[in-house]
């Protein structure tokens, strides 16, 4: 039996060098835990001079990470770099190759080529191991894997994304407009200060999405095109709005089956005040799975930031270390299932529509005459009129109307002269 088992990590950023201190400072604990010892036998970055949190040990440091495979032999590799494709694919897919595990949050490497690097840590029967790619610190993939593993899920949703739901909190809390609090985001960390939209389209929860349903539907990952929208034309109004009608806007991340079709999506919702997943705020994140004979489990917990993501890796690595060798999707590849997409235009919901509207008679009955031509039923309508500046907000909330037809609608009120920007479209949850 080895004496040591030599750890490489890959990337330092803020995850990275976090980690790197884990697993530095805690390798007394870690053989307490797991009767293995460790070495950290090489890191790697971009920049080995960069300033960051905790120092680094030049003497094992690679400026090219693949040259660590050729010229170490290591047991487990963390890839903390992030990007979907380039050197985070090549050190991973190389490591499963050479039987190295391996430890990633990377979910948009997970969501797109999680079912090639799972089919070859499954040859070569080592560990692909995620759990950080969904929801930071909160064990979700491992409960769904392990701990209710004979459970028919119908359903898993919830808020997956911190730095939007930051946002929209602290826009409710502070009445300060997006752009603002988009600012203070960045500077707190919660946000990218360079290129945020990642977070704020939706495309981030929709990785976590992808990567939720394989697990709890036992299917391949879905690449096919879904409904997927953002936050970033939520204005402080809507925010107001929603709560004078008792409810808040969540960024909510989606998936279910019906009628054995699946139905992923990411976008906004309105969400009622009193419920548990409108009170969840902050940086922090929600899963909410519904199961037999479980029910409903709901998991809460910081869903970013370097402390829970590598609280993930630190489950994963000792789960390594305890000897679980596992499929990385639960099953092995062969036994998941490629599932049809439900169509997305027989999605039948109640929405809410702001239309900014120049302040004259008729306008309403231009709106609701539309809304009439497309089946859409009108279930409240409220007025907010500036007078200052001739223009109006009209507000309507829908009975359930068909995805499509508002779909159709919503594109026809472009053409009308009296209507001063794009609708917004909020649906109810």
């Amino acid at each position: 039996m080895k004496k040591y088992l030599n750890i490489a990590v890959i990337g330092l950023g803020q995850v990275g060098i976090y980690l790197l201190n884990e697993l530095n400072t805690k390798k007394r604990e870690i053989e307490i835990k797991t009767g293995k010892k460790i070495k950290i036998e090489a890191i790697s970055a971009k920049n080995i001079n960069k300033k960051r949190r905790f120092k680094i040990n030049k003497k094992i440091f690679f400026k090219k990470p693949l040259d660590i495979l050729k010229k170490k032999k290591i047991d487990i590799l963390f890839e903390v770099i992030g990007l979907p494709n380039g050197i985070s694919k090549n050190i991973v897919e190389t490591a499963l190759k050479e039987k190295i595990h391996v430890i990633t949050p990377n979910k948009a490497l997970i969501a797109k080529h999680g079912d090639y690097l799972s089919s070859l840590a499954e040859k070569n029967k080592v560990n692909l191991e995620f759990e950080g790619s969904v929801a930071g610190g909160i064990p979700i993939l491992r409960t769904i894997k392990e701990g209710l593993a004979t459970n028919k899920i119908s359903k898993v949703f919830g808020i997956l994304n911190g730095t939007c739901n930051y946002i929209l909190s602290e826009m409710e809390r502070s009445k300060d407009s997006f752009e603002n609090v988009l600012k203070k985001a960045q500077n707190l960390g919660y946000a990218e200060a360079i290129n945020p939209k990642f977070d704020l389209n939706g495309h981030d929860a929709l990785a976590k999405v992808r990567i939720l349903s394989s697990l709890a539907f036992n299917t391949k990952i879905s690449k096919k095109k879904c409904l997927m929208e953002g936050i970033e034309n939520i204005e402080l109004k809507d925010i107001e709005i929603a709560k004078q009608l008792n409810f808040r806007i969540k960024l909510l991340g989606i998936t279910e089956l019906i009628n054995n079709r699946l139905f992923e999506r990411v976008h906004p919702c309105l969400v009622r005040k009193d419920s548990y997943i409108g009170n969840v705020n902050g940086v922090m994140n929600a899963v909410i799975i519904q199961g037999n004979p479980v029910g409903e489990s709901i998991l809460q917990g910081e869903g970013a930031g370097p402390g829970p993501t590598s609280s993930a890796l630190m489950s994963d690595f000792l789960s390594i270390l305890r000897g679980n060798i596992k499929f990385p999707f639960g099953i092995s590849k062969s036994k998941r299932l490629s599932v049809k997409s439900y169509d997305l235009n027989k999605y039948i919901n109640s929405l809410y529509f702001r239309f900014e509207v120049k302040d004259k008679p008729g306008v309403l009955s231009q709106i609701t005459k539309q809304l009439a031509n497309y089946r859409i039923s009108i279930e409240r309508v409220i007025q907010i009129p500036d007078h200052k500046r001739k223009r109006a907000s009209i507000i309507i909330i829908t009975h359930k109307a068909n995805e499509i037809n508002s779909s159709k609608c919503l594109k026809l009120f472009k053409s009308n002269k009296n209507i001063l920007k794009s609708p917004t479209l909020i649906r109810l949850f």
